[in-house]
């Protein structure tokens, strides 16, 4: 098995057995493991190929980070655009989308953005959007459809409500969200230095370089909800950010991090039974995961944040692989090694 060493002060050796043992057959061909400490310290791994049969990890691929486009990018922009005076989290997201559900009586147009960031709009999960046509009749049908919204308030985990909060940012920001600015190490146009996904049956090949998200890939790679890339070391610099400051300004990034709905905060998840960070996090950690293996964890009373990259759909999605509990393990081994200077609990 390839990979760099673990670093000897924050990723202890049984950490590194476990992201050794799941990669490989019947798991994803490769995994990347970065831990920050709220002074700065950091700690990198790095195991297996960029597909089964590939070339080894270098460190310095590009993975696909599917739903991690949800805080990374889309929760973050509004986030700035209400640092900006262009919206407000309570603003209606017909105030914005002013053509949505035009000449229906549509509850949907007075959802509010934050009920949208927390998932709690009562909007469906999913839709098979790339069957819809190309990517201009996609994005004309999806705010002339009648989508059927549930009451406002319990939490359903919706990629259709980040879709439209991208087509939000598209609005305010007159541009389109493949023009918005990144930070190193974010990309929506990676290079073939990229780690492979899945074989997937819609395009009839490998997916490599190109997001692996079939709604994002029809609308041209990037939407609200998926097509973001990263590198560990990129994705790394936002966890570290959200730990130690600098994400977005103090007044946002707290409200960011600040628990809304159950289990939601507006851009993460909080900490709670059964939570992808594993048990032994404090109450006031956050977290996101997404669809191709990708995670981002921090715990600022603990001063620990750490990302697990993984392409766990490599070949296929459909496999026996427990990617929850590799999560959870990686997680609860970290906190067990990390002494931070406080803790908080």
């Amino acid at each position: 098995m390839t990979g760099n060493p673990p670093g000897p002060d924050l990723i202890p050796e049984r950490t590194a057995r476990l992201l050794r043992g799941a990669t490989g057959p019947g798991g994803p061909s490769a995994a990347a493991l970065g831990v920050v400490t709220g002074r700065g310290a950091r700690s990198t791994l790095t195991v297996g190929h960029t597909r089964h049969g590939g070339p080894a990890l270098s460190g310095h691929e590009w993975w696909d980070l599917a739903s991690l486009t949800k805080p990374l990018l889309t929760a973050r922009e509004l986030l700035r655009a209400a640092e900006d005076g262009l919206l407000d989290l309570d603003d209606p997201l017909g105030q914005h989308l002013p053509d949505l559900a035009h000449g229906q009586d549509a509850a949907l147009r007075q959802r509010t953005l934050r009920q949208l960031l927390t998932h709690s709009a009562g909007l469906g999960p999913w839709a098979r959007l790339h069957t819809w046509g190309d990517e201009a009749t996609i994005r004309h049908r999806l705010l002339q459809e009648p989508w059927e919204v549930g009451p406002a308030g319990p939490v359903r985990y919706s990629d259709l409500g980040y879709v439209l909060l991208g087509s939000v940012l598209e609005r305010v920001r007159a541009r389109p969200l493949r023009g918005f600015t990144l930070d190193p190490g974010l990309t929506f146009s990676p290079d073939v230095h990229t780690v492979s996904t899945e074989v997937c049956a819609w395009r009839g090949r490998l997916l490599t370089a190109e997001t692996h998200d079939e709604n994002a890939a029809a609308l041209g790679g990037t939407a609200g909800h998926a097509g973001l890339f990263g590198t560990l070391n990129g994705v790394l610099d936002q966890a570290e950010r959200l730990l130690r400051g600098g994400w977005l300004s103090p007044a946002a990034q707290a409200l960011a991090l600040r628990p809304q709905v159950p289990e939601r905060t507006l851009a993460f998840v909080h900490a709670c039974p059964g939570w992808s960070g594993g048990s032994l996090c404090s109450p006031h950690a956050v977290g996101h995961t997404g669809f191709t293996g990708t995670g981002l964890w921090v715990d600022p009373p603990r001063g620990l944040a750490w990302v697990l990259l993984t392409n766990r759909v490599h070949p296929t999605r459909h496999t026996r692989f427990d990617i929850q509990g590799l999560r959870r393990a990686v997680g609860n081994t970290l906190a067990a090694h990390h002494t931070p200077d406080r803790v908080e609990v």
